[in-house]
Formats: structure tokens, C-alpha cells, sequence
């Protein structure tokens, strides 16, 4: 703890690490703007260690800190609300979610509504500093809001219902003096923006056309490359408001900036930039000057930043993309303005081909909710009229042909296919080399899978020929069957095999397909098995529907018959029964292959043993829905063998 202290002492018993809790809580309260000052950045430091924030929540930290959110000193606005961001972005949902019961959406609303008038106004008579300090404290807020909103349905509600809309656009509209706070804000409104109907009622011309002014802006750097990009995400994120008028204009100026952002080329760049701060470095009076201290408001530690993601899972059940992981670049220390342009860039591809993945997105479960919205009369609801006359040019009820087209015109899908590849060997040695450049190697693979969904979907909605035809998709198969490197990261096995069910009757032999197989079969993630043995299933099924795949065909169900017989795990062996009654269901070819591995008589010697096990694993491993799944593959394969020997007998 620092210095000395008149609060009262903890309770006998305590820990040295609660008695430190309690003395910093207790400086919150200090007379004294320093010290309450520095006990907030302790405590802003202190969180990022997560195993440290049960004990701050028990001894409400939360209500204590929400209050000076709004304290007379803006040092300790800034303290405070950078220790709530820390204590956000560490502590996850769960904490995001508490700290909202907690109330602390009140005092945060009220210190953005505070904020504005220096924000709108630039003709105050104001001190630079003081007003650089207001949009520090402005940043600070943004980001908890962001934290919040992401994490908590509630905390999106009040946003919604406060009117602080208006506060993230101005925000925003400072990218041309504070890109750093016009970040936090583009993120902010992307996030809130997703799937929020009800703010889609507050849209109107002026919002729109505050991300139209970013999409046009000129700046060349990565930070404004991100900016842009956030915007265009939330732009899509509303285009069920924009006028029919302007969907076309819009979609041009949104195409070019992902086009632009996927145009630039991560392997070229990280390396550049890493020789200019180390050139700077080298002319530094001091050392230290690379190595400036974090600034105690909300500066997380570089190798603390990473999240616990697993590599590539960014896709929902419906193929939407997910945002999962957080962009903390502006957390990064003093002095690193090169790797902050880098993960800035970083960034900035993902989210393109995350928003690239939910317009090739023809699943979507809210498809309903879609087609109603547009069938109404929603120029009542909404100011400005936008949503008036709102048509199919940018509907999500498929990729039309406005949209597709839009994608070729900016050749998205060539840009897309070279995002697949592995990250540059150079740009991966440079960050391996240094300890505060190694954060980008996860960045650089989450750009590799987000461009694999990407491509999936995209094979999905399009033809091959859009994509470069087989003969790309082939090469883009090979470079990443041939690497061993497939074995070391599950998502890329998911990812591959989804790739193959599309292209695997073209651009793979039957030898190729199964060695994929058979690699994530023998995985110890339970979901990426069912996954492979699902993708059999189908592909199976497909080529029973062509002459001359018996051989094929045979391989496929041996290796589901294995699958079957030997896997511990029961939902995994229904999984791979399912599949071969969809390989084997109908055809010629398929009962020729059927034969010929004696399939009838395996599935026999199976079913009592399959029986078996759900009674007497089942109520004890797997959960209702489990067990139902598993229940109805138990009929399906007394049924299958009916069929199969009404076959035999033919």
C-alpha cells in the first residue's frame, strides 16, 4: 500500500492482499485529490490480475469507484473510470454483468452527458490541457460503456434509453484531432449497433452521415484504416435505416474500404514498421524514452492483453461472425506508435472478414424478423423517414445481386483468398524476436481464420468460379493440407473440413479427404469430431449421387464404421451412425459399397452394444438434449437395418 493511512485497520484475519484491497478502497475516500487519485490507478493496476477482482467486487469497489466518475478533479474522473474499464475488460461477462447491477451505468451516463459540451462546443475558451484531460476522461468512459455493452443486455438497454448516442458520434467526430478517442467510439457503435432493433429507431441523417464523413476521409495510416473500418461494420450493422436513395452510393463507399484494408499487405508492413521504432529507438537521448511507464488510467500490461479465445472459433451455429476478442492497442506503452499501427492494422482486417462473413451469412435465424421489419411501415417509427421504401438491395434474405456484384467489382473475393494463406515467415520472425511484438502472432493467425470463415461462407452464397475457379480453391487446399502445422491448431481442422465438404469432389482424391478426416476424428475436441464426421456425412452423400464412387464410398463408411464402434464418447458414435445413414441412404453406388464392407452385419453386431451403453452411460454423462439426440439415432438404426435388409433381399 502507499504511504500512511487513517482509515480504520481490516478485520483480524485478513490476508496481506485484502488488507491491501481495504487500504486502497479506504483512499477512495481521502479528502485528498492526489490520493484518491492514486488509489484509483492501484486499483486500475491491480485488476488486471484477474484472480485479484472477487476480492475488490465482495468489498463493493464498484459503488465506491461509480462516484467518482464524477469527481471535482478530472485526474481522478480519469483514475476512476480507467479502473472500472480495467476491472470491465479483465473481469469478463460475469463481472461486466455485475457491475451493472451495481448501478454503474448512472454515474457513467452522467459523466458522458457531462463530457459533450466540450466536445460539440470548439469554441470554448479552453486551456488545451484541460481540454486534452476532458477527452482522456471521455476515452476512458467510452471504453467501460463499450466493455458494458458488449457484455450486459441491460447495460445495452440504457444506452439505448439514456440518449448517449449523441455523445459516441461526437466522439467520433474527433478523428481528425484525437484518432485515439474517435477509436474508442468506433468501437463503442459497432458494438451497440449489432442487432439492436431498438436503436435503430434513433437513426437518422445525421448519424448516417457522421459515418459517411469517416468512410470518406482520407488518412492513410493504420489507425484511420481501423477507424474506417468500424465505421463500414456499423454501417451494415444498420442498413436496414438507410434510404433507398443513398444504398447504392453506400455500398460502394463500404466495399472500397474493406477493399482497401484487405488490399494492405501485413507481411510487408509489420516488418517495415518494426525497423522504424527500432531506427527511432536507436537515436532515443534515452532509453527509457521507448519504455515510458503506462499512464495509470486504465493501461493494461502488453503481455497481459491477450485474450483466452480459442484460435479461429469466430462463428455462430447460423455462420454469423462473432467479436470476440477485444482490441486493447490503445492500452499499449508510450513510445510504441509502430506496434500500435500494426495491431491497429491487424484489427482492422478481422473486422473487415468478420463483416464480410455476416454479408455471405444466408442462415441467419432472425431471417423472419428481417422480412417483417422490411414489410412494414416503418417510417412511423423511425425519425427522418429512413426506413421508408427500405428494399432488397441490401436485404440478409440472400446475397443479392447488387451486393454480389459489389464484392467482384471490388475483387473482395481474390483479397479474401490471400488472407488464407499462412502469415509471412518475416513478419513471423520479427514478432518472435520481440518480446512486445509477440502479441501480433495470435492477431495474425485470427486474420488467417477469420478469412477461412470468410471463405466458407462465401462458398456458401457464390460460385466457385467468383472465388478463381477450382484450380484456386485446389491451391489454397494443398497449402494448408501439406503444412503440419493442421495438427497443432484445431479451428484450422473445422475451418479445412468445411472448406473441402465444398470443393472436395474437384479440387481432393479420396486419400486426401480422408487423411483430413481421419486428423480431426482423432482430436480430443468433442465438437471439432462430431463436426469432421458430419462433413463426411454429407460429402458421403453427395458423391452417392455420382456414378463411379463406390471405392470412395467404402473408405468413408469404414472409417465412420471405426468411428462408431471405438469412440468413447456416445454423442461422437451417433454422430458418425447419422453419417453413414446419410452416405448410405440411396443409391447405386452406395449399396454396391455397402456390400463390399459388409455394413449390414457390422451395424447388427453394433446395435446391442450401442443400447448398452446409452442405458447405462447415458444419465450420468450427457445432458436431456443429449440423450434425446441419442434416443432418436437408436430408432433411426433399427429402421436402417430394415432398409438394409430389404436391400439384401432385392
Amino acid at each position: 500500500c502507499w504511504g500512511k493511512t487513517n482509515s480504520p485497520m481490516p478485520t483480524q484475519g485478513c490476508s496481506p492482499a485484502q488488507s491491501c484491497e481495504f487500504h486502497r478502497l479506504g483512499r477512495l475516500q481521502s479528502p485528498s485529490a492526489d490520493v484518491r487519485e492514486f488509489a484509483c490507478a492501484s486499483i486500475s493496476r491491480v485488476v488486471q490480475q484477474s484472480q485479484t477482482i472477487p476480492g475488490f467486487l465482495q468489498r463493493d469497489a464498484v459503488r465506491r469507484l461509480g462516484p467518482l466518475m464524477l469527481d471535482r478533479s478530472l485526474a481522478v474522473r480519469e483514475t476512476a473510470t480507467g479502473a472500472l474499464r480495467n476491472l470491465s475488460a479483465c473481469g469478463g461477462h460475469e463481472v461486466c454483468d455485475d457491475m451493472v447491477k451495481q448501478d454503474v451505468m448512472t454515474p457513467l451516463t452522467a459523466l458522458l452527458r457531462e463530457v459533450r459540451p466540450s466536445l460539440v462546443n470548439h469554441s470554448l475558451t479552453l486551456m488545451y490541457l484541460w481540454k486534452n484531460t476532458v477527452e482522456d476522461v471521455a476515452n476512458e468512459a467510452v471504453n467501460l460503456l463499450w466493455n458494458l455493452c458488449e457484455s450486459s443486455s441491460q447495460a445495452l438497454s440504457v444506452f439505448n434509453k439514456a440518449g448517449i448516442l449523441d455523445v459516441i458520434l461526437q466522439c467520433l467526430e474527433r478523428h481528425t484531432h484525437n484518432i485515439k478517442l474517435a477509436l474508442s467510439a468506433a468501437h463503442c457503435l459497432h458494438t451497440v449497433t449489432e442487432d439492436n432493433a431498438e436503436l435503430l429507431c434513433s437513426m437518422n441523417n445525421a448519424v448516417l452521415g457522421t459515418l459517411e464523413s469517416v468512410l470518406l476521409s482520407s488518412q492513410a495510416d493504420m489507425s484511420h484504416t481501423l477507424l474506417r473500418t468500424l465505421a463500414a461494420g456499423s454501417v451494415w450493422n444498420l442498413k436496414s435505416s438507410l434510404p433507398t436513395a443513398h444504398q447504392a452510393q453506400t455500398l460502394t463507399a463500404l466495399m472500397a474500404t474493406l477493399s482497401q484494408c484487405l488490399e494492405l499487405d501485413a507481411g510487408t508492413l509489420i516488418p517495415q514498421l518494426r525497423q522504424v521504432e527500432v531506427a527511432r529507438s536507436a537515436t532515443a537521448s534515452e532509453a527509457g524514452n521507448m519504455e515510458d511507464h503506462q499512464a495509470a488510467a486504465g493501461n493494461m500490461p502488453v503481455e497481459e492483453m491477450e485474450d483466452d479465445e480459442e484460435e479461429g472459433v469466430g462463428l455462430r451455429k447460423n455462420g454469423k461472425a462473432t467479436k470476440i476478442d477485444k482490441d486493447f492497442s490503445d492500452l499499449l506503452p508510450r513510445g510504441k506508435e509502430e506496434l500500435r499501427e500494426a495491431t491497429a492494422l491487424l484489427t482492422a482486417q478481422q473486422t473487415s472478414l468478420e463483416i464480410i462473413v455476416n454479408m455471405c451469412c444466408s442462415d441467419d435465424p432472425s431471417d423472419d424478423e428481417w422480412e417483417e421489419a422490411s414489410s412494414s411501415d416503418e417510417s412511423e417509427m423511425c425519425p427522418d423517414g429512413l426506413s421508408e421504401g427500405n428494399t432488397s438491395l441490401l436485404s440478409p434474405l440472400c446475397l443479392s445481386a447488387e451486393v454480389h456484384a459489389a464484392l467482384i467489382n471490388h475483387n473482395i473475393p481474390e483479397k479474401v483468398l490471400k488472407k488464407t494463406q499462412f502469415p509471412s515467415s518475416e513478419a513471423m520472425d520479427v514478432c518472435r524476436h520481440n518480446p512486445t511484438w509477440k502479441i501480433l502472432i495470435k492477431k495474425m493467425h485470427r486474420v488467417q481464420y477469420r478469412a477461412l470463415t470468410c471463405l466458407h461462407n462465401m462458398l456458401s452464397t457464390m460460385d466457385a468460379e467468383s472465388l478463381g475457379g477450382a484450380a484456386a480453391l485446389q491451391a489454397i487446399y494443398m497449402s494448408l493440407y501439406s503444412t503440419t502445422a493442421l495438427s497443432q491448431h484445431v479451428s484450422w481442422m473445422t475451418h479445412c473440413l468445411c472448406l473441402c465438404l465444398c470443393v472436395c469432389c474437384q479440387c481432393m482424391t479420396p486419400q486426401q479427404m480422408m487423411s483430413l478426416s481421419e486428423a480431426a476424428t482423432c482430436c480430443d475436441v468433442v465438437s471439432v469430431r462430431v463436426n469432421a464426421l458430419a462433413i463426411l456425412g454429407i460429402t458421403g452423400s453427395t458423391l452417392a449421387k455420382e456414378n463411379g464412387t463406390a471405392e470412395t464410398l467404402q473408405m468413408i463408411g469404414n472409417a465412420l464404421l471405426q468411428v462408431a464402434t471405438k469412440d468413447a464418447n456416445l454423442v461422437v458414435c451417433g454422430e458418425a451412425l447419422d453419417a453413414l445413414f446419410d452416405v448410405f441412404a440411396d443409391g447405386d453406388e452406395a449399396e454396391r459399397a455397402a456390400e463390399n464392407i459388409n455394413l449390414l452385419s457390422a451395424l447388427k453386431a453394433l446395435q446391442p452394444v450401442f443400447k448398452a451403453k446409452i442405458r447405462k452411460e447415458g444419465k450420468g454423462k450427457y445432458s436431456p438434449e443429449q440423450l434425446c439426440v441419442l434416443d432418436n439415432v437408436k430408432v433411426n438404426l433399427r429402421r436402417f437395418i430394415g432398409y438394409l435388409e430389404t436391400v439384401v433381399k432385392k
